[in-house]
Order: structure tokens, then C-alpha cells, then sequence
């Protein structure tokens, strides 16, 4: 396995591959089941260009199978953070312990940018990526956003991690 920025010459559609088949395992039950079996192929190419945020892709035997964006905080109320803005593996690398490492990376590439905190938003209902990101030691927070996805309103909420 490897993990490393994303490169130009990088297939786009495969970063976004992993986006669409891990929103379509992760999110089953949470959002609607037609919203997720209409999403396009290449849903997030024109994301992975943004040019304030950073991505890095999880590679396995030559092939992308999970990927990280991240940035300074979005959010007024997090103001000088690190923002954890996405987190996805293929349905077939979850559990395995490869977000785990990715997910440590982008904290160690957030530290190295000069951020000592971090935070994320995660859909209330998602439980096992609640789940996730306690067990590397981001903690809940009062903060929530209210989301509609897909003719569904939701609620994601806040969870911080502070470097150490």
C-alpha cells in the first residue's frame, strides 16, 4: 500500500469511482437509496482540482482505492484549523485498516502545514464512521450543520482532533 499526493497524471474517474462506491455502501440507509443508484460516474472529478484543497490517494497494488481531501477550515466557527473535508475507501478495502492509516496521514500533512487542530463533519446516522474516527481519537462536538441529501434533511455533526 501507499499513500501519496495526488499527481496530475492520476485517473480522475477512478478517484471518483472510489467517492460514488463508497457513498453507495456507507450511506445505504441513510440516504435515499434512488439518490444514491442515480449518481454519475465522475460525481466528484471537478472536486479534486479545487485548487485550496489537497488529496491524497490510497494506492494497492497499483490501484486507487482510497483517497483524502483536505484544507484550512471552511467553517468560521473552526477558524485557523485543519478540515478533514472527505475520507473514502472502495467497499472492499473498508475495515481492513487502510482509513486508518490514511487518515493518520492527512493529520500528520495537516501538523505539517502548520495545523495543531483538526476537524470533520460526519452524518449523525453514519454510526461506523462515527465509530471510526473515535477509535483514531477525534472526539465529538456540540457543532452540527443541517444537510439535505438527496430530497432527505440530515444532520452532520462535528468531531475535533487536537495534535499532539
Amino acid at each position: 500500500m501507499e499513500i501519496r499526493y495526488m499527481i496530475p497524471t492520476d485517473d480522475r474517474m477512478a478517484i471518483s469511482k472510489v467517492y460514488e462506491e463508497s457513498w453507495k455502501c456507507a450511506y445505504r440507509g441513510i440516504i435515499s437509496q434512488d439518490y444514491l443508484d442515480s449518481i454519475p460516474e465522475g460525481q466528484w472529478v471537478s472536486n479534486l482540482d479545487d485548487p485550496n484543497w489537497k488529496t491524497l490517494v490510497c494506492i494497492d497494488n497499483g490501484r486507487i482505492v482510497g483517497t483524502s481531501s483536505f484544507c484550512e477550515s471552511r467553517f468560521e466557527q473552526f477558524d485557523g484549523w485543519g478540515e478533514v473535508i472527505s475520507i473514502y475507501l472502495l467497499p472492499a478495502y473498508m475495515g481492513k485498516g487502510y482509513g486508518k492509516i490514511l487518515l493518520e496521514s492527512v493529520i500528520v500533512e495537516l501538523n505539517t502545514l502548520g495545523y495543531k487542530d483538526v476537524f470533520l463533519w460526519v452524518l449523525e446516522e453514519n454510526i461506523r464512521a462515527r465509530k471510526f474516527y473515535e477509535k483514531v481519537g477525534f472526539v465529538m462536538t456540540d457543532d452540527f450543520l443541517n444537510v439535505e441529501i438527496g430530497g432527505r434533511d440530515l444532520r452532520e455533526i462535528g468531531y475535533v482532533y487536537k495534535v499532539r
